[in-house]
């Protein structure tokens, strides 16, 4: 199993010191959210908690996930970076595709893209982009971001998108695709990809989501070999937690440590304590 640190709503001058203390520690990865902005009234629910309201402070940080990378790769050698999530549809797609390819130049291909559909209207409208058909034109926007990625000339002529013969460099290492989303539609798309990303969710919850993933893998012939399924488990707090999930198929954790010890408002100085002892804690520093 392996173990990404989220930087969910830290102060975005905070990240490099815990990304240098996050590869020195042996962690496996970063775990990046994105919103372009956070808008003070909304008509769309938050569908993540019940009763449908954000559950980040208004003016919490959102840095660019793809500016950060470039930094956070050049103050570390193996961690990896993973979106949590990235909503292509709402960018122009040439620009976002510059934008993520660039990172994973300057990061030696330590990149995952996890990407969602997106939730929210008005940020979609903000930003100029139709919210409707957005599943669709996501995964045409992935298809094109692949190719736009590769050496060589690009053609592209799909549904959403008419791309004439072009070169973008440089060219990107490979980017897994990892997709986010709770419904039907949003797991048997993930399972097309390289792996699934989830919210905030319990053990047991976690636990069937991958047995589904499992299924549609198996359906579609394809095996969960080097498949990620990646949680931020709400109950998992000792080893006995952790293999049990590992045993129902969860492969990556996102977790904030400091969160089980110190709590929300740790300095930078006692999350990185927290760190070093969460691993200490499940003798993954052995």
């Amino acid at each position: 199993m392996r173990f990404y640190i989220s930087t969910g709503f830290l102060a975005t001058r905070e990240i490099p010191e815990i990304a240098r203390a996050a590869d020195a520690l042996g962690y496996d990865g970063m775990g990046l959210p994105d919103h372009v902005v956070n808008l003070a009234e909304l008509e769309t629910p938050y569908p993540y908690t019940r009763s449908g309201k954000r559950r980040w402070d208004p003016f919490a940080d959102w840095p660019d996930p793809w500016v950060l990378i470039g930094s956070l790769a050049q103050v570390t050698t193996r961690l990896r970076f993973v979106t949590t999530v990235y909503i292509p549809a709402m960018r122009e797609p040439y620009a976002a595709a510059k934008s993520i390819g660039t990172a994973a130049v300057l990061a030696d291909g330590r990149v995952e893209l996890g990407v969602g559909v997106g939730w929210c209207r008005e940020e979609f409208e903000l930003l100029g982009r139709p919210f409707d058909r957005r599943g669709k034109r996501t995964e045409e926007l992935i298809e094109l971001m692949r190719r736009l990625w590769e050496p060589g000339w690009t053609e592209f002529e799909g549904e959403f998108f008419h791309t004439p013969k072009l070169a973008m460099s440089p060219p990107a290492p490979q980017i897994p695709i990892l997709v986010g989303g709770l419904t039907d539609i949003a797991l048997a798309r993930a399972a097309r990809y390289d792996g699934w990303i989830g919210d905030l969710t319990s053990t047991d919850k976690a636990i069937a989501t991958a047995a589904k993933l499992r299924e549609y893998r198996t359906a579609a012939g394809l095996s969960m070999d080097d498949f990620t399924v990646m949680a931020p488990l709400t109950d998992a707090l000792t080893i006995d937690d952790y293999a049990r999930a590992e045993a129902g198929g969860i492969t990556h954790i996102l977790t904030m440590p400091w969160m089980f010890y110190t709590g929300p408002d740790a300095t930078t100085a006692q999350k990185i304590a927290d760190m070093e002892r969460f691993r200490h804690d499940l003798k993954l520093d052995r």
